[in-house]
Formats: structure tokens, sequence, C-alpha cells
């Protein structure tokens, strides 16, 4: 699952950020308005947290034009304005919940956890390729119904592949969902990850596209 973390203050966003990694979240940062419309634009989010006052303009319009836009997912807006009508203003254009500043990083984990727990609740579709099954919000995974023991990354690189059966993803785009934007792993990590991941489920059902990335065969 991938969040992304709208804050300007960058000592406050790493808080928040060790505080979602430790959810087993990968994690974008924006630092303002314009930047985390493009991250929206480029990428499904489980879950958002922003501040409410940023460079570049106030966070509701952020929650609001997301919401416009179909952003269905959790909302967490962070922000000194606790006020009575500030949190119903928040709360109105969309956000989820509203959390004051300063903030308990357990409480914030615990508000993450449960919007989370909320996107399970809906009808979700399972990924499958062939007797392969994944689900993204029960965090399982199944071959020929055996349960798959994975980690956090493995799962993430697995759901990646699963988004876009007999389509080939790029080294690029999986270390993005693995280990979020701002992480840079070393360049052979994703093919030890890789290496592990077949093993684990099946060598013959994720190819290698030399030059491009890997290929999930849809009758795995």
């Amino acid at each position: 699952m991938r969040a992304l973390i709208v804050e300007d203050d960058e000592r406050l966003r790493q808080i928040v950020r060790r505080t979602l990694t430790r959810l087993n979240l990968a994690c974008d940062e924006a630092d303002s308005i314009e930047a985390a419309d493009e991250l929206l634009s480029l990428h499904p989010y489980d879950v958002l947290v922003l501040d409410r006052r940023l460079p570049d303009g106030d966070g509701v319009q952020l929650c609001r034009d997301a919401r416009a836009r179909g952003f269905a997912n959790g909302i967490v807006m962070l922000t000194a304005l606790d006020d009575p009508r500030s949190t119903i203003e928040g709360l109105g254009d969309g956000a989820d919940d509203y959390v004051g500043k300063p903030f308990d990083v357990d409480v914030l984990a615990a508000r993450v956890m449960a919007l989370l727990r909320r996107n399970e609740r809906r009808p979700q579709q399972l990924l499958v390729a062939g007797t392969l099954q994944l689900d993204p919000f029960k965090r399982t995974a199944t071959k020929s119904g055996v349960p798959i023991a994975l980690t956090a990354r493995e799962f993430r690189l697995l759901e990646t592949l699963l988004r876009a059966p007999d389509a080939v993803v790029s080294r690029e785009d999986l270390m993005e969902q693995a280990w979020g934007e701002r992480e840079e792993p070393m360049s052979n990590t994703i093919d030890v990850l890789m290496a592990r991941l077949r093993r684990k489920i099946d060598p013959e059902v994720i190819e290698t596209v030399r030059g491009l990335g890997y290929r999930m065969r849809s009758k795995a």
C-alpha cells in the first residue's frame, strides 16, 4: 500500500514518513499543493496525509480537488488550526480525520490504520493470475489455495505486476512502488528481490524483459 505525505516542514514530514513506514506503507512526499497534484495524477494512493497550511495554498483546497477527481480513500489533515470551526471546514471538504499539531505518532498511526481498515471493508477485486491470488487489502497471497509468506516489499512488487498482467513494468516503476520516490536502493536490489519472489511463487510466471523490466504472465 502507498501513502502520500503533503507537508512543507521537512522535519515533521520525516516524522510522518517514519510513522507510516512502520505500517508497511510505501511513502511519497510533497511540500506543496502543486507537487502533490502532480503525484496524485501519477499514482494511486491508499491514504493521503496533508498539512492544512502549505506554501502555495490551503490544504483544504487540495482535499476538495482530490475528492472531485474521484479519490475515495482516506485523507488525514494535520494542522495547528484545530479549533471547532476549522475542524468542521476540513471534514466538510472531504477529510476523514483531523489531527491537531503537535500530535502523538502512535495516535496518528492508529488513525491511519483505521482508515486503511475502512478501505478493506469496501468490496475489492482480488488480483488473479492463474492459480495465484493476491488480496491487496487483507495483504494475503496464495498459490493454488496455499498461503505464501511475503515480506512487505515482495508483496508490493507482486501487487504491481499483477495490476498490469502481460504488460512490461519497468524497473523504475517497481522500485517506486516498493520503496517510494525518495529512496534509491542499490541497482541490484530489485533483481535480488525478484529472484526471491520467483522462488516463492513460481520461477516461470515472472518474465524478465531484457533492458525494459519484468512481466507477469496472466496464466500463472
